[in-house]
């Protein structure tokens, strides 16, 4: 399969991505975490903060008490589920599954993305880390200070000297391609995207800088954590510096570098890292597309580092009346924490219940606001617009008519694109009947433009485009908890049904992930919660 072809079976054909007769063998499947063998490990505490903003000390640097709940907040293991099946036909015993979950969405809780630091902190020696969420603590791979040479894999694009450290998003191709085979290459990119959304929600919470770089020579930061290409690879570099410290930490401006840098001579630099880690796989057949895919993304030199045109940074909005939201957003009422603890994922348990203007408004103002920060995508001088829409096909919402509507967040109004009630097309839409979407008054969808950003970026522009829809969805499903309402982001609908309800085929867009919303009712089940 042509890897142009791969993309577009992955979004608009998924059949054709994976095996219809494909066996998942539960019993060999691998941990949902990784973990280092043999090498030095740094404990964090245990009590983390009750409070993000007392994560914050008045020091003037960052410590390792400090950094450690950060980092549970961010990706660490917040709650132990046990899900009972029914007894099926001739079964005698009953199936148990159980969950690991943490305050970020993935597909099929398997968390097929690992983090990893480079930290130069109070009680910690400066180097590369691997945060080891099973124990609470980093497992150090390689000490050093290693400022020069992130700062040449990033182009010369930031000031590692102003930076306390800097986290890499990686994905592990196994650790979700077992059960989803090729499609598992869309959900990679969304849940990093997520994880990257929450690392940006707690670094603000906690008063740091953060700066998201998608462009970076890959060979050279998979080479300084040791990382094999053919198994994991890094998928986004976030630099952290504190907010009043007064540096740079990140900017796009391809202008004044320090010259053009290169993966080979980077990787010469250092030595390989013989580590090893366990996996629990005993078989781990091959996923030779997703290697090449991962191959095709990867930029070799700082030359290939590019960004995109104001010009073609928006989705584009419809002309036509618009449908004014309340401005009264509360945002700043909400306990970050709380939301984090409160987010659900409803799946059949929604119920009705009463959405009105002023939710909706709060949802998608606190979806698709700023967050203070930046990437590397757009130039320094330009202000970054959205390049990401939000749509939505609502029912029952008091003070407004049934119908599709898209958000335009310049006047923080919706713009009805075809009136009526959608939710039987939206139904029959679904590869699996895994929600009842008419319970639920909302049914989101996060838009972009159809070629995935692939004339800019070329393949790379695939994932980084879904590492984007991640970063949203996070935000928009803590909206969603401050409201009392929950999200299922759902893969499995047929994207041409939902293009023609907005008329986006002729318009270059294409709606990238679907999330119905609204109220809910937890069925019975047994939770253990991970925190005090």
């Amino acid at each position: 399969m042509q890897l142009d072809e791969f993309l577009h079976h992955l979004h608009f054909d998924t059949d054709k991505v994976r095996p219809v007769d494909l066996v998942v063998d539960w019993a060999d499947a691998p941990l949902p975490y990784k973990l280092y063998q043999d090498l030095p490990v740094t404990s964090l505490s245990a009590e983390v903060p009750v409070s993000l903003h007392a994560v914050r000390s008045q020091e003037s640097s960052v410590g390792i008490e400090e950094i450690g709940g950060f980092l549970w907040y961010s990706y660490g293991l917040t709650q132990l589920c046990h899900t009972l099946f029914p007894l099926g036909e001739g079964e005698k015993a009953a199936n148990v599954m159980q969950m690991l979950r943490r305050y970020v969405p993935s597909g099929g809780a398997l968390y097929p993305s690992e983090l990893y630091a480079y930290l130069k902190l109070e009680g910690l020696a400066p180097g590369i880390y691997h945060y080891d969420v099973a124990h609470h603590r980093l497992v150090c791979l390689r000490e050093g200070n290693f400022d020069r040479y992130l700062a040449r894999a990033l182009g010369h694009r930031c000031d590692m000297t102003s930076c306390f450290g800097a986290l890499f998003v990686s994905t592990m191709f196994w650790k979700n391609f077992y059960k989803y085979n090729n499609f598992a290459y869309r959900l990679q990119g969304l849940d990093a995207g997520a994880l990257i959304g929450q690392l940006l929600e707690v670094a603000k919470q906690c008063g740091y800088a953060a700066f998201v770089d998608f462009q970076f020579l890959d060979r050279a930061i998979n080479h300084l954590l040791g990382l094999c290409d053919e198994e994991e690879s890094v998928y986004a570099v976030v630099p952290l510096a504190l907010a009043d410290s007064g540096g740079f930490i990140g900017q796009a401006d391809l202008q004044g570098t320090s010259g053009i840098e290169s993966a080979d001579v980077l990787c010469r630099e250092l030595a390989e890292l013989p580590h090893k880690h366990y996996v629990k796989s005993k078989k781990i057949t091959g996923y030779p597309l997703l290697i090449k895919m991962n191959e095709a993304a990867m930029m070799h030199s700082t030359q290939a580092f590019t960004y995109m045109p104001k010009a073609q940074q928006e989705t584009g909005y419809t002309a036509g009346p618009i449908v004014n939201l309340p401005n009264e957003v509360q945002s700043s009422d909400w306990d970050f924490i709380d939301l984090c603890r409160q987010r659900y994922s409803p799946g059949l348990d929604f119920i009705p219940g009463g959405v009105g203007l002023a939710e909706l408004s709060a949802l998608l103002a606190g979806a698709t606001s700023s967050c203070g920060y930046g990437d590397d995508l757009a130039l320094a001088n330009e202000t970054c617009a959205p390049r990401l829409a939000m749509a939505g096909c609502v029912h029952g919402v008091d003070g407004l008519e049934d119908g599709a509507y898209i958000y335009d967040h310049r006047a923080h109004g919706l713009r009805l694109l075809r009136a009526g009630d959608h939710r039987m097309h939206l139904q029959l839409g679904m590869s699996m009947p895994t929600v009842n979407l008419f319970q639920a008054p909302l049914c989101l969808h996060v838009v972009g433009c159809r070629d995935f950003y692939r004339t800019r970026f070329g393949y790379r522009g695939y994932r980084i485009q879904q590492m984007e829809v991640g970063m949203l969805l996070q935000r928009l499903l803590l909206a969603a908890a401050a409201l009392g309402m929950g999200g299922h982001p759902l893969l499995g609908y047929d994207e041409g049904v939902c293009d023609d309800i907005y008329d986006f085929g002729q318009q270059g867009r294409t709606c990238l992930i679907q999330v119905p919303m609204g109220f809910y009712r937890k069925t019975s089940r047994f939770e253990g919660l991970l925190w005090g």
